[in-house]
């Protein structure tokens, strides 16, 4: 485990290596002075912008500059957003939990659902079920996020008028700001209208994470039906067979503990794709997230914020693929270790 571990921090620190060399080198490839693309500051004097120039160390190589530029990323400095003229870490700690908080409900439908219906498939394999889930499988994944997510608002607000069509919460309520997670906030607030506002914000909450979870669950659905068939064309499946075990208990006792293992393998390389189509879902229905932003800085030009946001939403992404690697880890101990020869 101690050599599983050590992979995986060298290879975190190695991706972050390359996400800060791109984040620095964009502040060359932008149009405009490389100073102020770094910094933010277009309204700076000539005496600001030469402190500036100091303390990134322009007069000095590309290596001393990338360095110094590091620094103040390890500070928490990365600069202010053209647009706002507000620190971009204050934008970033404002908006990610919200995408933090739509991208994890997401995921638990998309696995809640996607990986029961794939085993379903593989149990009536090449039959009717099999072929119908298939059909939905290949339907769901191929409807471009954009349009679901303006049907779901054509149908659901605006000619049902069963849930709201933007936003986290009506403005009807008033949550303190404690740890960004709208629906923990309400549940750590004081306010004599909790359980009215936590509602409120579970309605805003389903439409955008029924967008989200659509795709991944459709992908979900063929890795489980793949690893139950996997699994069921084992050896020990069919000495469980020749012990005289039922079928139910086969597929309960020994194939779905060992399908679920496979599948979870899968599941951060999924979760990349599933904040992408996060950030094209918070454009759509308002949502208050880091994709959002990102989305508006592009419009906006805004050169400062796409960096720290790069930086931001990668690093985001790939903790979240570390952290499932040990969670396979923890259920497969054969991932541990290399097992050359097999």
């Amino acid at each position: 485990m101690l050599i599983f571990t050590l992979r995986r921090i060298s290879l975190f620190f190695f991706t972050m290596l390359l996400l800060t060399i791109l984040s620095f080198s964009l502040s060359f490839l932008f149009p405009g002075e490389q100073l102020i693309n770094l910094t933010g500051q277009i309204n700076a004097t000539p005496e600001h912008l030469a402190a500036l120039a100091h303390q990134y160390q322009q007069q000095a190589s590309i290596v001393s500059q990338y360095f110094s530029y590091l620094s103040h990323l390890f500070q928490g400095d990365m600069g202010y957003s053209m647009a706002s003229q507000l620190p971009i870490t204050t934008e970033i700690f404002h908006r990610l939990p919200a995408t933090i908080e739509l991208t994890s409900v997401a995921l638990l439908i998309a696995m809640f659902f996607g990986i029961p219906i794939g085993f379903f498939a593989a149990i009536y394999h090449r039959k009717v079920p099999d072929n119908l889930i298939l059909a939905i499988a290949m339907i769901g994944y191929s409807i471009p996020v954009f349009w679901l997510g303006m049907l779901a608002i054509l149908i659901f607000s605006i000619q049902l008028g069963w849930l709201p069509s933007a936003g986290q919460i009506s403005l009807l309520f008033e949550i303190e700001y404690v740890t960004g997670l709208q629906l923990i906030d309400i549940l750590l607030s004081d306010s004599e209208y909790k359980w009215q506002a936590f509602q409120d914000a579970t309605r805003h909450l389903i439409l955008p994470v029924i967008v989200v979870a659509l795709a991944p669950a459709t992908i979900f659905m063929r890795l489980a039906r793949t690893a139950m068939l996997e699994v069921l064309d084992t050896h020990y499946i069919t000495a469980a067979q020749a012990k005289g075990l039922t079928f139910a208990q086969i597929i309960y006792r020994h194939a779905m503990r060992n399908a679920v293992i496979k599948v979870i393998r899968d599941v951060g390389l999924q979760f990349a794709n599933l904040v992408t189509i996060a950030m094209i879902t918070e454009m759509i229905f308002s949502w208050p997230g880091i994709g959002s932003w990102l989305i508006e800085s592009i419009y906006q030009r805004d050169y400062t914020a796409i960096q720290g946001g790069l930086i931001v939403l990668s690093t985001f992404i790939f903790i979240v693929h570390i952290i499932i690697d040990f969670v396979y880890a923890a259920l497969n101990p054969l991932a541990r270790e290399p097992n050359h020869g097999t």
